[in-house]
């Protein structure tokens, strides 16, 4: 860089934005989040000014703070404001043709969905190649409470964010309230088996098979589903155990994480 262009960084340089980017950039590799002290010693910054910095940013709901208060982590709200923006087409445009791959070789529908406003948005979507099978509307809004997709969603997240779209959260219609202690099993579950398969709550004869995508951080950021329908007939399709390997990797390789979880093998 020449005098110059060094010239034009001085006369352009906004401090205080400078230190509100740095906290979220650090905050965005941290899965469990910091205290204000240890951001305060890593970007090596005056402690009031971090914490007049970290209020504001949690004013805006670009930062939440933890029950206890002394944690802080990214919120979901900049990931919401890109679903706004041309990433969230890429990671369409990147999913679908894995979508259809999987649709074509396990004879299932399967559908993506990614966190918004306290619930689910189906933002893509690929029948199975079958004359009959079940599917989600493309733009529906599913529950994040009693759907394999949202416990998925929920349970690749930092406690903080957690909570913090579980307060966002309002009910879709016909949505089954689930007790605290329920659900935080099935997140305990799915944390240690990398993916749901469960019964669907909403309709009879279905399986809903359910991997992350997950971020840089090992964080969902979307949530593929496959619902599974059982051939009763005599034609041979795929089974419930290849249709959730075929969907497992589909998942792995629209991952950005390299921390992707491994399917358990029971």
């Amino acid at each position: 860089m020449d005098v110059e262009d060094n010239n034009d960084a001085d006369r352009y340089r906004a401090p205080a934005l400078d230190k509100g980017l740095d906290i979220l950039e650090l905050l965005a590799e941290q899965k469990d989040g910091l205290t204000r002290a240890e951001i305060t010693k890593l970007l090596g910054r005056n402690a009031s000014e971090m914490y007049r910095m970290l209020e504001r940013l949690v004013a805006r709901q670009y930062v939440v703070r933890s029950p206890s208060g002394d944690r802080y982590s990214l919120s979901l709200k900049l990931y919401a404001l890109g679903h706004r923006h041309p990433p969230m087409n890429r990671l369409i445009s990147e999913a679908l043709p894995v979508m259809q791959r999987f649709a074509d070789t396990a004879e299932q529908s399967v559908h993506l969905a990614v966190y918004d406003r306290g619930n689910l948005l189906v933002i893509a979507q690929v029948d199975g190649p079958g004359t009959w099978g079940i599917s989600v509307r493309l733009g529906s809004r599913v529950g994040l409470i009693d759907t394999g997709s949202g416990r998925v969603m929920l349970a690749f997240q930092s406690a903080e964010q957690r909570e913090h779209m579980l307060a966002e959260h309002t009910k879709v219609k016909g949505e089954i309230t689930l007790d605290p202690a329920v659900l935080e099993a099935a997140y305990q579950e799915i944390c240690r088996d990398g993916f749901s398969r469960k019964d669907s709550q909403q309709t009879v004869g279905v399986t809903d098979v359910t991997f992350p995508l997950l971020g840089p951080s090992g964080q969902a950021i979307a949530a593929l589903t496959c619902p599974y329908l059982r051939r009763i007939d005599e034609y041979v399709a795929p089974s419930l155990d290849e249709a959730t390997a075929l969907l497992k990797d589909a998942a792995a390789g629209l991952s950005m994480s390299r921390d992707a979880p491994a399917q358990n093998s029971d």
